[in-house]
């Protein structure tokens, strides 16, 4: 009786888990679901003047990422990096470059993708920099991506970025004043020659939805559950019965 009782709760347990982890994914799917509309609108919204140092601190993901911005300053070419990247068009680097605004402070740009055959020509030079007139550039505000990626650490001292670090990448290149975001170069559909490197406007904006699927997944099981149980007590109360009623 007591391993039969033990059995019992833990059927009840694993029912009542998967349907919460269905309830879950159910609640993830309607959040997603706002997001993607959330950032769709917010792609499609004219530019507006990128946060200022003062902005910063409330500079979130969920309140900025995507949005169309524009900023004005003189890019530091000499400061540039190059961070690993795969596209649409195959494997290349994301080319870095610090924009000084008038008041000193410094946002990074993502100019745009370049394959490894042109990586040679996107390398910061040696020599000193040279006066870069000042440029607007339009783009897509980015969160930072801290770590790396690819399945490596970003390795600052070899210059070697898997992702694109805006605080490491700021402290690696001397950048006393830079903004916690980037900017993605371009927006999305716009056109641009076909050998234009750095090629902008090529920010992937898709998020995985697949919360549907995982929640009939975790009902499923709920019901496999449940329909094991009801096998079971059927079995039981058969077994119960005198032999010449199961006759």
């Amino acid at each position: 009786m007591a391993l039969k009782a033990m059995l019992a709760l833990l059927g009840m347990a694993l029912f009542f888990a998967f349907v919460g982890l269905g309830t879950w994914q159910l609640q993830r799917r309607a959040w997603k679901l706002d997001l993607i509309e959330r950032v769709t609108e917010r792609v499609r919204a004219q530019p507006v003047a990128a946060p200022a140092p003062a902005q910063w601190p409330e500079v979130t993901a969920q309140q900025h990422e995507y949005l169309p911005v524009t900023l004005t300053g003189r890019l530091l070419t000499q400061k540039t990096v190059l961070a690993q990247a795969v596209t649409e068009l195959g494997a290349g680097f994301w080319v870095m470059t610090p924009l000084q605004a008038a008041d000193g402070s410094q946002t990074l740009v993502n100019r745009g993708f370049v394959p490894a055959s042109e990586r040679e020509a996107w390398l910061p030079a040696a020599a000193a920099e040279t006066a870069a007139a000042p440029q607007s550039i339009t783009g897509l505000l980015r969160m930072s991506e801290p770590g790396g990626g690819f399945l490596r650490d970003n390795d600052a001292a070899q210059q070697r970025w898997y992702s694109r670090d805006v605080a490491a990448i700021a402290a690696a290149q001397g950048l006393e004043r830079a903004a916690p975001y980037f900017i993605d170069a371009g927006r999305p559909g716009q056109p641009v020659a076909a050998q234009t490197w750095p090629r902008p406007g090529m920010t992937v904006i898709a998020f995985h939805n697949s919360h549907l699927v995982y929640a009939l997944t975790w009902y499923g099981m709920a019901l496999m559950v449940l329909a094991a149980a009801v096998i079971v007590v059927r079995w039981e109360k058969r077994r119960a019965l005198p032999a010449h009623k199961t006759l």
